[in-house]
């Protein structure tokens, strides 16, 4: 890429303290090789082993940390500090997109449907939840992603053991209404939804759950999605409401559920998806006919806009 060299330096961050550290290690491998075929100055900066005040040496950052520290603003508030412009959502988009509680108060005040939830612990009554929630539910650490520490639950005597589960990686724990359905995503990108992908994991997975996201290769990717044309322009529409709401920019995914009324359900967003060979950014980009290595380079123009962080 001739131009590259306007970048200047980048900081490619990836790996970090989460419990998403190793698919940020292959996301931030991918990202920064596809830079460097494009002519780009970009280096990997890895939080756990260097000091974030080194980032003060760099013209840019491309944020490819998953989790708690990486998409829930500290490091986008770290860079603002050090007046360091970085790709994707800003400090207040970042902490309440990493927060599924605080995503759906905002969604269930800006009329977005949400399925219904809970805040739950080991001392909740569970006869409460089933009555409000129905059964199956699904239990959730709230401040994490990649279905880490979630569990289907349908008998009321497994809450315990799932709740504990979820407790392991976060203090607050939330039981949400299971959607029977059909599950989507839908990338935004630079303002735009992409086109959607339906999410079909095996017969045997339960939901779209961490070892089907990044290890196994029998999840199928509908793309086109199999929806009508008039439901998958509704359903990029509810996308592009629910990114705004949050204070979300520049890219991301939201995950939804179609119920067997045909009606949709927003479940949450992600606002530094992983950019890995399973990943989902990647396959809706290359189905408008943009490939990885010109995701990226895209990805990185958004730090040189007026507008950009």
């Amino acid at each position: 890429m001739s131009n590259a060299s306007k970048f200047g330096k980048v900081a490619v961050l990836f790996g970090g303290k989460s419990a998403e550290r190793e698919v940020s290690l292959d996301s931030g491998n991918a990202v920064l090789e596809a830079l460097l075929r494009s002519g780009v100055q970009a280096e990997a900066f890895d939080p756990k082993h260097r000091s974030v005040t080194e980032l003060v040496n760099y013209d840019r950052a491309f944020i490819v940390l998953h989790g708690r520290g990486g998409e829930d603003g500290q490091i986008q508030g770290t860079l603002e500090w050090l007046d360091v412009p970085y790709t994707g959502t800003g400090v207040q988009g970042s902490a309440i997109g990493m927060d599924k509680i605080k995503t759906k108060q905002i969604w269930q005040g800006t009329d977005l449907p949400t399925a219904p939830y809970r805040i739950i612990s080991k001392d909740s009554n569970i006869d409460e939840i089933v009555d409000s929630l129905g059964l199956p539910v699904i239990i959730k650490p709230v401040h994490e992603g990649s279905s880490i520490g979630m569990s289907k639950v349908e008998k009321k005597e497994d809450f315990a053991q799932a709740i504990a589960k979820a407790t392991e990686h976060d203090a607050i724990v939330m039981a949400e209404k299971w959607i029977t359905g059909c599950e989507y995503t839908i990338v935004v990108l630079n303002g735009e939804a992409l086109p959607v992908i339906r999410l079909e994991p095996p017969k045997d997975v339960a939901f779209y759950d961490y070892d089907a996201k990044y290890q196994r290769n029998d999840v199928q990717y509908g793309i086109p999605s199999g929806l009508s044309e008039s439901d998958e322009k509704q359903l990029q529409q509810l996308t592009l409401r629910a990114f705004q709401a949050v204070g979300a920019s520049g890219w991301g995914r939201v995950d939804a559920m179609q119920d067997e009324q045909g009606n949709f359900w927003l479940l949450e967003i992600n606002t530094v998806p992983g950019m890995t060979s399973h990943s989902l950014v990647p396959k809706a980009a290359k189905a408008v006919g943009v490939g990885f290595d010109e995701l990226c380079v895209a990805i990185l123009e958004q730090t040189l806009q007026g507008t950009a962080h």
